[in-house]
């Protein structure tokens, strides 16, 4: 938590729309672009977020769709200048990536929701846990209350990651977390970080 007696704000935000989004593909760390959807998605976004906000610090996953939308929020006026950060990635599905969700859980059940607890700790060949994934991200998480006390910070990431995150704030268990929520493309969750964390916007898309 930060140090000191300002409020820390935060506003996390998923990518806008890609091809694999659309024909509901595991995406990973593929580099997989927007579509004019999504482009659309982001530049709209975009002007929102210049309106509301005045943003100290800009941190971004810093895979192919998320440098395309930080670059489209920057085109209608977000600051400032973004850093890149692979602790804000989706999750790696390895050796599965571009299979359908329908493909992957008929296919390889391990990994199924309906599994139960063992499929947080299945690990596909070449990618990560879901145990792992929340456990990049927290650590991401920490370092940016570290940095930004008192700052208001814009991050531009992914579903899976902003999921985990909010999931571990609310106190859900990480099975909670991915199958009880979503998060749109280019949706809005704001965040204020004092003695607590307060979930001040959810899911929200304009």
């Amino acid at each position: 938590m930060p140090d000191g007696h300002d409020t820390t704000r935060l506003v996390l935000v998923r990518h806008g729309e890609t091809d694999w989004n659309r024909d509901s593909r595991i995406q990973g760390w593929a580099p997989s672009s927007l579509t004019n959807r999504g482009r659309e998605q982001a530049r709209t976004l975009g002007a929102h977020l210049r309106e509301s906000y005045e943003f100290d610090r800009l941190v971004a996953s810093d895979l192919r769709r998320t440098r395309e939308t930080t670059a489209l929020l920057r085109d209608e006026g977000v600051q400032p200048e973004p850093n890149f950060d692979r602790a804000w990635r989706e999750r790696c599905f390895g050796v599965y990536q571009g299979l359908t969700k329908t493909e992957i859980f008929e296919g390889h059940p391990e990994f199924a929701p309906t599994t139960g607890v063992s499929a947080v700790r299945a690990t596909p060949e070449n990618g990560e846990s879901l145990l792992d994934v929340r456990e990049r991200v927290l650590a991401g998480w920490e370092q940016l209350l570290a940095d930004a006390d008192g700052e208001t910070v814009l991050v531009v990431t992914h579903g899976g990651p902003i999921t985990l995150l909010l999931g571990d704030i609310r106190g859900d268990d990480i099975f909670g977390a991915i199958t009880d929520h979503s998060q749109h493309n280019c949706a809005i969750n704001e965040l204020h970080v004092s003695e607590a964390v307060e979930i001040i916007r959810h899911n929200e898309t304009v």
